[in-house]
């Protein structure tokens, strides 16, 4: 794995009804809502657990799920990933919480990097 990749930040993906299908999973598997003031924390740092509404844009409706992975130095990674010929969204997200950047597989799979602050 790339050294820049620290960890997973979150699992999406799509839901018939994603609110009582995260609270499903809250109350019988302990894994917090996104929404909840007290987001699921491992000891490699938050993970978003989050069902998305099956019309969702969030990521493409013909991909079931997407990876957010947590890294380091996001300018230095996408800078390597694009000299690989990587495909890079244009995209870029700036939150409280941290910095966000799309890519893809080979098979057009997108794929979330959050760099959190």
């Amino acid at each position: 794995m790339n050294p820049n990749v620290v960890g997973i930040g979150g699992i999406f993906f799509r839901a018939q009804d994603p609110k009582k299908l995260a609270a499903w999973y809250e109350e019988h598997l302990g894994v917090a809502r996104s929404d909840s003031s007290q987001p699921w924390e491992s000891s490699q740092g938050i993970l978003v657990f989050a069902p998305f509404k099956k019309d969702s844009n969030y990521f493409p409706a013909e991909q079931a799920l997407m990876v957010n992975f947590r890294v380091q130095k996001m300018d230095e990674l996408l800078a390597e990933l694009a000299a690989k010929g990587v495909r890079i969204d244009e995209k870029r997200q700036d939150e409280s919480y941290g910095r966000f950047a799309w890519i893809y597989d080979i098979e057009g799979n997108k794929i979330e990097l959050w760099e959190p602050l």
